[in-house]
């Protein structure tokens, strides 16, 4: 055994004598600090794409990106942050909206209103709130698809943005931390002007 697995096991009061011991990687997740989303574990070792597909929640946000041929982009590096608006939030468009957006012939709308979700860098709730105290009580956001979310305190601890329509979706589960950023739940689907 490695001084590292030995390591590992006796810090966590595994090393019992003659009993069977969990593999590094079983260690390793069990170390690694998640959040349930969706009934599923959000890994933060695991990019924003391989935890979005386990939440029972953000089903049609997956199919929306699969649509759009944004999957690679969700993979990539980042970092990103990610205002992931959960499936009760589709519902609440006018109906037909969704099965529309996810004609081929519209991909590139559907592309425009799920990079306005997205804003470059790695943004935790504690740093959206800074921001917006430091700038008077709301912060200014530029997104991916090159529009503008203002964030705004909605009592204790709690954060809600405004889309350019003047729509406001408030962050239901803050700082889902991926290897590529980090995701905060939101419970409204942002629209660009």
């Amino acid at each position: 055994m490695s001084i590292r697995r030995s390591a590992i096991l006796a810090a966590l009061g595994l090393a019992v004598a003659g009993a069977a011991l969990p593999s590094v990687g079983v260690l390793a997740d069990a170390m690694e600090k998640t959040v349930t989303v969706g009934g599923a574990p959000m890994y933060p070792s695991k990019n924003i794409i391989q935890n979005a597909v386990n939440s029972k929640d953000h089903t049609t946000l997956v199919a929306a990106v699969k649509a759009a041929g944004l999957v690679d982009t969700l993979q990539g590096p980042g970092p990103f942050t990610v205002f992931a608006p959960v499936d009760t939030a589709f519902q609440k468009l006018p109906d037909g909206t969704v099965s529309t957006l996810l004609k081929p012939e519209n991909k590139s709308t559907l592309v425009g209103v799920l990079t306005y979700h997205v804003v470059a860098g790695k943004l935790s709730a504690a740093e959206l709130k800074s921001m917006v105290e430091r700038n008077g009580g709301r912060a200014t956001l530029s997104t991916v698809q090159g529009g503008k979310l203002t964030v705004t305190e909605a009592g204790r601890n709690r954060l809600q943005i405004t889309d350019a329509k003047g729509d406001v979706a408030t962050i239901t589960i803050p700082d889902v931390n991926q290897s590529n950023g980090v995701i905060h739940v939101v419970d409204t689907v942002m629209l660009p002007g």
